[in-house]
């Protein structure tokens, strides 16, 4: 076994329990709100979206944190703690009412679940870019091997759902939210005890200062220079010092920026002027981010549809759940059948539908990273179109309709996360400047974060605007005096609007060059 499949195995098996804890809390949580905090469903939903949101936001801060001072190692082992602590929390709060009372128990919980969010969420910008480092992107036997480890990593994750889906929500069903919740806090310990045990094998790469900074010098030094005439051959502008990492090359686009490394005056040291005159590579780096910025937008939507997948257990529990005489399918229970269909479809895209493509396009990876998103984005379209259906069947039957039928929406939405997920992380790693991948990595799990926020909004909007005159909305605390159905094709509507415009800025996107 050479070294590179050694740390895949090694990194698979810690972010398997590191997501094992962090799903175990995802696909519970809206049950906890409702059933021991008291919640209705559109609070609950609202909640969800909040917390969410600040598991995929926290990123930026991870990112910032690991890109100018700590490195992605350190960073990841100093939210790792955060992380712990905010697990171990929550599962004190959910011990008896001899050890937590019913008035403090909210406080508790949401102490620990806000520290448990910004763990976790610090955490995500820094690990899978940490991973893909390990990877020599400019290596031809090594840039392949870094493809397949983008899906290797989502697989552990989705090994971590698919457990937490049916062995911790059997859990947390049958021995209560202590249980329940102490076993995701174990995972946590465990995983950072085995990325501390892997320490020896890792490439370290130093941070090379604040990225956010060397942004803001090149718009500064752009501005402070608008009247100067860019010089026809971009062969000309400044490009300093050899850096770490590698040049990029310089493109048209955004011609404006370039303005910042127009040499109006020999420098005595471009060190000593950062704010009057950048680099070409530190003006390609900005215009790398504002290229994604459009993709980037679309993500936010697509991800509003992701965020209503909490939704699917509360129509389930109005279907009819009865396997036999005895067992009842817990609703939430069939989040095992999402994470399922993604450990199925992982490897199954690796090993079928990579060389395939290969074939038809001649390309390395098969698809593009855009490609492969927007057919994600098609699949969630169709996830919300399936459970809409299945919701309108459920409220003509009077909910006499099997659970089962519910199964085709958690298939088709985990076959999308494994086209779009999958594709947003790797587009959002290879797209970005060598010194900006944290931050990049930062801005994808963002459009979680505001899709969260975004369907926060969309829910309220749509509670207010359809509770009128005595009508409990379409998104009701009983389902069944609601319009659950109407809810879903909405969000499918959206959704095929977000499609249309993604196809639309992929179509313009322009892939970044770099010079060796």
């Amino acid at each position: 076994m050479n070294r590179h499949e050694e740390f895949t195995e090694w990194h698979v098996g810690t972010e398997c329990l590191g997501q094992l804890a962090f799903f175990g809390v995802q696909y519970s949580l809206v049950t906890f709100l409702t059933t021991q905090l008291r919640q209705g469903n559109a609070e609950a939903a609202r909640n969800f979206s909040m917390w969410q949101g600040t598991c995929y936001i926290a990123p930026l801060a991870g990112a910032i944190v690991a890109d100018s001072c700590l490195g992605r190692y350190r960073t990841i082992l100093a939210f790792f703690s955060i992380y712990i602590i905010g697990m171990g929390t929550m599962a004190l709060s959910g011990a008896s009412p001899a050890v937590i009372s019913r008035s403090t128990q909210p406080a508790v919980f949401s102490l620990g679940l806000y520290l448990m969010a910004i763990g976790a969420g610090c955490i995500k910008s820094c690990v899978g870019p940490f991973g893909a480092d390990q990877f020599d992107g400019g290596d031809a036997m090594e840039r392949p091997k870094k493809s397949s480890y983008f899906n290797w990593f989502y697989f552990a994750m989705y090994v971590g759902a698919l457990v937490s889906g049916s062995a911790v929500v059997w859990l947390q069903d049958n021995f209560g939210w202590l249980l329940g919740f102490g076993v995701p806090a174990l995972c946590t310990v465990l995983a950072m005890a085995s990325f501390l045990l892997g320490s020896a094998m890792y490439r370290y790469h130093q941070p090379r200062g604040s990225q956010v900074v060397r942004a803001c010098q090149v718009v500064v030094a752009a501005v402070r220079k608008r009247n100067v005439v860019l010089p026809h051959d971009g062969f000309v502008l400044y490009d300093g010092p050899a850096e770490e990492g590698r040049r990029m090359a310089h493109t048209d686009q955004f011609s404006f920026l370039d303005k910042a490394a127009v040499a109006v005056a020999v420098p005595s040291s471009a060190a000593a002027q950062p704010w009057r005159l950048c680099t070409v590579t530190q003006v390609e780096e900005l215009k790398a981010i504002v290229r994604m910025l459009p993709v980037w937008a679309t993500g936010i939507v697509y991800c509003m549809v992701l965020v209503q997948q909490p939704l699917f257990p509360v129509q389930g529990r109005a279907m009819r759940r009865r396997l036999g005489v005895a067992f009842a399918v817990p609703a939430a229970s069939l989040n095992s059948v999402y994470a399922a269909a993604m450990l199925v479809l992982v490897p199954l895209y690796d090993a079928a539908v990579v060389p395939a493509a290969r074939r038809l396009t001649g390309s390395e990876r098969g698809l593009t990273e855009l490609q492969r998103i927007g057919a994600g984005m098609a699949l969630s379209v169709a996830a919300m179109a399936a459970a809409a259906t299945v919701e309108g069947r459920r409220l003509a039957a009077a909910g006499e309709v099997s659970i089962a039928w519910q199964v085709p929406q958690y298939v088709l939405l985990g076959a999308s996360a494994v086209l779009a997920h999958i594709g947003q992380l790797e587009f959002f790693y290879n797209q970005a400047p060598d010194s900006m991948r944290s931050l990049c990595s930062a801005l994808g799990h963002m459009t979680c974060s505001l899709g969260s926020y975004l369907s926060s909004v969309v829910v309220t909007v749509v509670s207010h605007a359809t509770a009128r005159g005595g009508s409990p909305g379409w998104i009701a605390d009983d389902i069944d005096d609601g319009h659950l159905d109407r809810f879903f094709w909405l969000v499918a509507g959206l959704s095929s609007i977000n499609l249309v415009v993604f196809i639309c800025c992929a179509k313009r996107y322009k892939y970044k060059d770099s010079i060796n």
